[in-house]
């Protein structure tokens, strides 16, 4: 009889220890949750585009802005390798680059460092064309009109130290067609097209 209730009472322990061994494996496991960052804009125009950039300029992230109006979409920026990176919003009229760094799975936003590039404008009315730049800083730049067919050179200008621009061009005796208007300034070059 001893050994009938000493056999059961190891069954016992036996089944216990077993259901609580299975019970522990019900149990889902966690899973580390992103850290989202959410990126607002107060005014954002359809076309413009949404970029996440490393500290080489390389694209990861590109996205085409789809209407007018307020923009907020959240990032999970901590799967980012260590390094510096920024946002940037690209609209017809600027640039905004809001800097930040990821260490260690943490994301930090240089908000001091946050700056505005604003874009060369090129206007037409009747057969002048208007190019204007507006700048805080006097950053060079490079400015040449190719006639987009053939790509000749029509003009080729080069601003110093200039932080406003503003130029007038006739082409009321030009050959008709279409022109190219190229900008090189801080690394950046922009292009507007112009048909005349």
């Amino acid at each position: 009889m001893k050994k009938l209730t000493k056999k059961g009472l190891i069954a016992c322990a036996l089944s216990v220890s077993l259901l609580g061994f299975a019970n522990d494996l019900k149990e889902p496991v966690k899973e580390k949750e992103p850290k989202v960052t959410s990126m607002s804009f107060a005014k954002v125009s359809k076309g413009s585009m949404l970029l996440i950039k490393d500290f080489n300029g390389l694209v990861l992230y590109k996205e085409a802005i789809q209407k007018t109006g307020e923009y907020s979409k959240g990032f999970d920026l901590t799967s980012l390798p260590n390094g510096e990176y920024y946002f940037e919003l690209d609209t017809e009229l600027e640039i905004v680059v809001i800097p930040f760094d990821v260490e260690s799975s943490e994301v930090n936003f240089r908000k001091e460092e946050k700056a505005t590039i604003f874009k060369p404008m090129v206007r037409v009315k009747d057969d002048m064309v208007f190019v204007s730049r507006t700048s805080f800083e006097a950053a060079p730049m490079d400015f040449k009109i190719y006639y987009a067919s053939n790509s000749d050179v029509v003009l080729s200008e080069k601003f110093e130290k200039e932080p406003f621009i503003e130029r007038v061009y006739d082409f009321s005796s030009s050959k008709k067609g279409e022109y190219l208007f190229v900008f090189r300034s801080n690394g950046r070059k922009y292009v507007k097209s112009v048909k005349i």
